[in-house]
């Protein structure tokens, strides 16, 4: 992969610091990786709340009014407020994604629907320039979206697939195991 594909690749790397005082930095030190969108989160909560307010308001000033034949009752204002709150509560589904990984795999949980995926089957975990999240590469030449690292959250993102990578890596080392002749070849 090239270095002008990779946005991971000119940035500092911020999870082999001593010091890292990143969010999430001592469950990476520990082998655990966990992240969902921040920016997303924060919009999504203000549009929400945005929605709710403005529905309860316009319940509030439609009050015993008629216009025309047509009368707002109290009914229709819980009904107002209730379309609010479900709309707002769809608005709320977009903050929903979220990863853990350790060792064993990853849990990714995207808007709708969640899954387990073993190290076994994921080949790369990418981050294209561009890319508005991170993607696993899956053996089956399948991709699945990292819709909890968005491009959004910047240093938090690329700190974080590196340590996807990290674990990758990991993995990937302990499933080939001491060479075939038994020897460590210099490794203590």
């Amino acid at each position: 992969m090239s270095s002008s594909e990779d946005r991971t690749s000119g940035a500092q790397d911020r999870t082999s610091g001593a010091q890292d005082r990143t969010p999430g930095a001592q469950e990476r030190s520990l082998g655990a990786v966990r992240a969902h969108p921040i920016r997303l989160r924060r919009v999504a909560t203000a549009v929400a709340v945005l929605v709710t307010v403005t529905f309860a308001v316009i319940a509030v000033l439609l009050g015993d009014t008629s216009s025309e034949g047509v009368s707002f009752g109290v009914g229709d204002q819980v009904a107002m407020v209730l379309l609010g709150l479900f709309i707002a509560a769809g608005i709320m589904l977009l903050a929903r994604p979220s990863l853990v990984a350790d060792e064993r795999g990853l849990h990714v949980r995207n808007i709708f629907v969640s899954h387990d995926v073993p190290w076994e089957v994921v080949r790369e975990v990418a981050f294209r320039d561009g890319s508005p999240w991170a993607t696993l590469e899956l053996a089956d030449d399948d991709q699945l979206a990292l819709l909890a690292v968005q491009a959004s959250d910047g240093e938090r993102a690329v700190a974080t697939v590196r340590a996807l990578r990290a674990l990758q890596a990991r993995h990937a080392g302990d499933r080939e195991g001491p060479p075939p002749d038994g020897h460590s070849h210099g490794v203590i």
